[in-house]
Formats: structure tokens, sequence, C-alpha cells
């Protein structure tokens, strides 16, 4: 498995982590082709080899002619969907994007549709998430992990005023991140850019054993005398590294809303069109809503290229306002179909192997109620023969 590990000990930002993704090899004429294929015309990029106290770093800039001061978060998403990037690339930009307006609409007391995305909706900032992004993938990096993250200190200027460091959207993206204040008179060292791509990147810190492949350095516009302002990138191979040792890595979209004002067998009939519109799993749970109301919690796990179906299912069956969008990885048991015969019948069978390389089988449901009618047997002893026979086979 090819990993990524992040070491920001001087902190994280976009452009620190596009220089790291080139001098560990991502290709720069891909990356200075980035602007065209996002339709931001007349942008430049220059990838430049600096120094960062005597350290050999790549810097990337952007030459931006002039363009809105930031934007909303749905022109964002349009200028992502419009672009020629893979389905999972444009979902997890979307959940970057969607993070840091959630942040700064709880923030300022407004909606996600409302908030203004100054900085962070700029061009070098969708270039930025979009090209990491799609860059580790461009690497065939399956999983991220991520240091321990410096955050400077003192206060940074930004559309809304002179704010401390880490700024308040910044610190809510970190939330459940290992952080460490400093290092000291080093102003901001981390971006809402920088956070929100380690919030939808990272798989937690680095645990287990790994080979290094090749290292590189994105350097940082400031400068500090006798340490270096860049981000670090490790590529390297590593088995079974981290959570979920022996599993597959899905990267899939998880969509979820909340009901209160819908009676349950139209909720159920919501499920069931979502699972028929092509949703991995549809999940109901209980919940509060606002003034203690009862809720219901419609999630929905699905793959990137239908995500958008499955939203706009949600949108039509149900009687929801507004659904949340979040990229996730699931952890995957290998697994196939089989077919065995019980008392001269088919019936299905899903075989999963385990880390240990042992067996576990599961009769479809459906085929055991089937041939328990037809014979006069148990569905308990349909099951359990069906399941043994697969696991020897």
């Amino acid at each position: 498995m090819t990993i990524a590990i992040l070491d920001p000990f001087s902190g994280i930002s976009g452009d620190m982590t596009l220089g790291a993704l080139v001098a560990v090899g991502l290709d720069p004429d891909w990356l200075r082709a980035l602007p065209a294929r996002l339709g931001l015309d007349g942008v430049t990029v220059r990838i430049a080899d600096v120094e960062r106290a005597s350290i050999a770093c790549i810097k990337v800039d952007f030459d931006i002619p002039p363009q809105p001061h930031g934007r909303h978060l749905k022109q964002i998403r349009e200028l992502v969907a419009r672009s020629d990037a893979p389905a999972a690339v444009k979902a997890r930009a979307d959940a970057a994007f969607t993070a840091i307006a959630e942040q700064e609409a709880a923030i300022h007391g407004t909606s996600v549709e409302r908030v203004h995305l100054h900085e962070v909706g700029a061009v070098d900032a969708i270039l930025d998430v979009v090209g990491s992004i799609w860059g580790f993938e461009r690497l065939g990096v399956e999983r991220v992990y991520c240091g321990p993250i410096s955050l400077g200190d003192g206060f940074v200027d930004a559309a809304h005023g002179r704010l401390p460091v880490p700024a308040p959207a910044t610190l809510r993206l970190l939330e459940g991140l290992r952080v460490r204040p400093g290092p000291e008179a080093s102003g901001e060292l981390v971006t809402p850019t920088g956070a929100a791509l380690v919030r939808v990147l990272a798989s937690g810190p680095m645990v287990g054993e790994y080979t290094p492949l090749r290292s590189g350095f994105g350097a940082g516009t400031k400068e500090f005398a006798g340490r270096p302002n860049a981000l670090r990138i490790v590529l390297a191979e590593a088995d079974g590294a981290g959570a979920g040792a022996g599993m597959a890595v899905e990267h899939v979209v998880l969509l979820a809303c909340d009901l209160d004002d819908m009676s349950g067998e139209y909720v159920a009939g919501a499920a069931d069109r979502l699972r028929m519109a092509g949703a991995l799993d549809v999940v109901l749970l209980q919940t509060l809503m606002k003034k203690g109301r009862p809720g219901v919690r419609v999630e929905v796990l699905c793959g990137a290229d239908s995500a958008d179906a499955l939203e706009r299912v949600l949108l039509e069956e149900t009687t929801t306002l507004g659904v949340r969008r979040t990229a996730v990885e699931r952890h995957a048991l290998a697994r196939e179909f089989r077919t065995v015969r019980v008392a001269g019948h088919d019936i299905r069978v899903k075989v999963a192997v385990l880390a240990n390389g042992t067996r576990r089988a599961k009769p479809e449901y459906e085929d055991v109620q089937r041939i328990a009618l037809a014979t006069g047997r148990t569905p308990r002893d349909i099951f359990g023969e069906a399941a043994a026979l697969a696991a020897r086979d």
C-alpha cells in the first residue's frame, strides 16, 4: 500500500502541500495545466526551487488576473463540478470546501448557503484544494497520515479584521487532530485551506512500520532565521498500516439529513427508494431536533459517482431542505458471492475473508426463506448448511 505522511512541523497550507507533492514526484506540467482544466483562464503557475534554512524546497505560486473577492460555496461547487477531475477527487474537494463553509457560517451566525468565503473562495485557494487532493490521487496514495501540527502564534489580519492564531475557523477544522502551539514569533502557520486538507485527507497519526520511498519539502512564503518554514511529505510503502489492517480502503461519500415532519412509513419508503437508486447503505437513526422534537436522521453511504443522483432522491423523496455531504473512508473486508446447493436448491452466499485468512459466510435471507418454505425445514437449518458449504469451498 502506498501511503503519504504529512510532517507539518512548521504548519500546513495549500501551497506548501502542492510544493511538497511536486518534490515527491507530482508532474509539474500537470500542475501548470490545472487552472485551464478548472476553467480559470489567465492563471499561470510558477514552480521554483528555493531554500528554507538551507533545505531545498519547492515553492508554488499563482499569477492571477483580477477576480471576484471570494465566492459562495455554490459557485465553488459549480466550478469543481465542471472540471474533468475524477469523481472521488470532486467529492473530497467538495467535502473540504463544505467543512470550511460550515465553520465560517457557525462563527458568523449565518447559513452555509449565505456565507461568503473570502480567502478560501479565491482562485489560489481553489487551486490549492483541488490540486492537492488530485495530486495525492495521481501519485497513487491510498492513505494519508499526519503528525502533530504546529499552529504558530500571535495574530493574523483577515477579511473580518485581526484574529488570534489559529483563526477561529481554522481551529474548528482542527478539532480532534493533534496540534501544538508555536514556534514563538512565527505568526500564522496553519491556513484554513491547510486545515481543511488535513481534515478530509488524513486517517490520523501514523502507526506501525513503513518503508520510506521518497520525501520532499514544500516551502511556505515566510522565512525564519535558523529553521525551515516548510511542509515535508514522505511517500512510503506500508503493509496493513493503521486501523483497518488487511482490508481494502474505499473512498465513499456520506449523505445525511434530519427529518421531524415526515411520517414513519414514508421515511421507510424513501430509504427503499435510495437503496434501489444505488446506495451502498441506508441507515435511519433516532435523533432529537429543535425544541426537543423527536426526529429521524437519514444517512446514505454511496460512491462518489452516484452522490449527486442520491442527493436529488433525498431532496425529492423527503421533506428535508438540505443535505450534508462528507467524504469518508470505508475499510472493507474482501468478499465475494458464491452459489451452493442445499436440498436441491441454489442459494447465494456472501463470503468475507478476514485479515487472518479465515472466512465468514452469510447466506442471502430471501434465498433461505424460499428454500425453507419449499422444503419444510427451518430457516436456521438452511442457513447453517449453506454457510458451512460456502466457507469450505
